[in-house]
């Protein structure tokens, strides 16, 4: 790979969207599976208690999670700007910058979480009964989270330059070993100690270091333009003029992610009220929708690196291909995997649900909602193109306008007119109301600006 082979600059663009989408949407897929196997080996291997004691613990990561995202988002937007313009030495600079706010942000989130952890859970209403191991997982996946963070920012910025193949690897191999190691450090098999609660955050600690291992040698021996040599290591320091523009672009999205967050939380505490039956569909649906939302999101991040990379070549005229790829690309992948939705919706349910009164109720909040993942993954495209340009606060006030004042209150007034169905029936609307506005303001405000390289 040279600063020569440009995604965007390829003569087929389909096909080279493709390539660089399958591996993308296989890396977000296995990373959701894997978070899934490793909570069944908790619950089926230390009880209730102890999911209750790791759950605890999803809110905390969640919102640490959203600005690590929102930060690699915006450094992926500035690299992959780099990249088109064929300047290595500046995404280096990006690559340093970035690896230098993750490091020592990462540095003190793990040492104020681990002294803080007690006064955190006790804020967050955690059960007495499960306190006494719910503080030790969160104090060691609090120490670990720098790793985390590192490989989060790092594989984004192997994408920015167009290599989506290296992070499935990466994935692959921490998934693996925590597969391996947590069952065993769990109940203390081979003769390893049982450390119980722990096992998991352990497991993860050693799965990132051995991944970041794994990324140092395999760069170098593949020459990767993004190997950790010294020339890379000498860009690790501050950098003032490429802190703000990491943050500005980052931030927002960060903000966009809590606010989904919340809003999320609020219509949980509507469809609760059904019983937990009604809370039992809930969560078999939306096992559903991530699994085909996953693709739409993939479509939506694969759009801006090659966005990013038309700008930084200086090629906007390139941006409209781009869009009109990554629209078809969303049509194709994502209706197709609603039809089959439609289809299997019945056998689906029942991977979740036992009681067939459960499953034929979520089979019928599936029906209402499923249609408009095409219109939420055609805005989030939208937005991705218009970040890719620095456009980053007028499309996250697009999603937390739809959201606040139109998926949470319609939420509330549908609930009064047709009951549970109602909520459902909001998230519908929601999702179309976000593609208009995104796609209007793309279409009439946006397009008819200059777009420029921001590095």
């Amino acid at each position: 790979m040279t600063p020569h082979q440009t995604l965007v600059m390829q003569p087929n663009l389909w096909k080279t969207f493709f390539v660089f989408l399958v591996p993308l949407i296989a890396t977000n897929i296995l990373q959701n599976l894997s978070g899934t196997i490793n909570t069944i080996f908790v619950g089926q291997m230390m009880g209730v208690d102890a999911i209750a004691a790791v759950s605890v613990f999803f809110p905390i990561l969640f919102f640490l999670l959203a600005f690590t995202i929102g930060i690699s988002a915006g450094t992926t937007v500035l690299v992959g700007q780099a990249w088109g313009a064929q300047n290595l030495e500046k995404v280096r600079s990006v690559v340093g910058s970035t690896l230098f706010i993750t490091l020592i942000g990462g540095t003190i989130i793990a040492i104020l979480g681990f002294v803080f952890a007690e006064h955190i859970l006790n804020l967050l209403g955690t059960d007495p009964k499960v306190m006494h191991m719910s503080l030790p997982y969160v104090q060691w996946m609090l120490a670990g989270s720098p790793l985390l963070f590192v490989y989060i920012i790092y594989t984004s910025i192997l994408r920015g330059v167009g290599d989506s193949v290296t992070p499935l690897i990466a994935l692959g191999l921490t998934s693996l070993i925590g597969l391996a190691v947590t069952p065993v450090l769990l109940k203390g098999y081979f003769g390893f100690p049982a450390l119980g609660i722990i096992a998991p955050a352990i497991a993860t600690i050693l799965g990132y270091s051995a991944v970041l291992i794994f990324l140092a040698f395999y760069l170098n021996y593949k020459n990767h333009p993004l190997k950790i040599d010294r020339q890379l290591l000498q860009h690790i320091r501050h950098d003032a003029e490429l802190s703000k523009l990491i943050f500005k672009l980052g931030i927002p999205t960060g903000i966009q992610m809590v606010t989904t967050s919340l809003a999320g939380l609020v219509i949980i505490s509507l469809i609760n009220r059904y019983g937990a039956e009604a809370t039992a569909a809930y969560g078999a649906v939306n096992q559903v929708l991530n699994y085909i939302q996953f693709p739409a999101l993939s479509i939506a991040i694969a759009a801006s690196i090659f966005a990013a990379q038309a700008i930084g070549a200086g090629k906007p005229d390139l941006l409209a291909k781009v869009t009109r790829t990554a629209l078809s690309m969303n049509f194709l992948f994502t209706g197709s995997l609603i039809i089959l939705a439609y289809l299997f919706s019945k056998y689906l349910m029942a991977l979740f649900i036992t009681d067939p009164a459960v499953i034929e109720l979520g089979q019928q909040l599936l029906f209402i909602v499923l249609w408009s993942l095409l219109f939420f993954g055609a805005s989030a495209i939208f937005a991705s193109i218009m970040r890719a340009s620095g456009t980053v606060n007028v499309p996250m006030l697009i999603n937390i306008f739809t959201i606040l004042l139109i998926e949470v209150p319609c939420a509330y007034w549908f609930n009064t007119l047709w009951g549970l169905k109602g909520i459902w029936m909001a998230y519908a609307l929601a999702f179309v109301c976000l593609c208009l506005f995104q796609a209007a303001y793309y279409q009439f405000v946006w397009k008819k600006r200059e777009i420029k390289i921001l590095i």
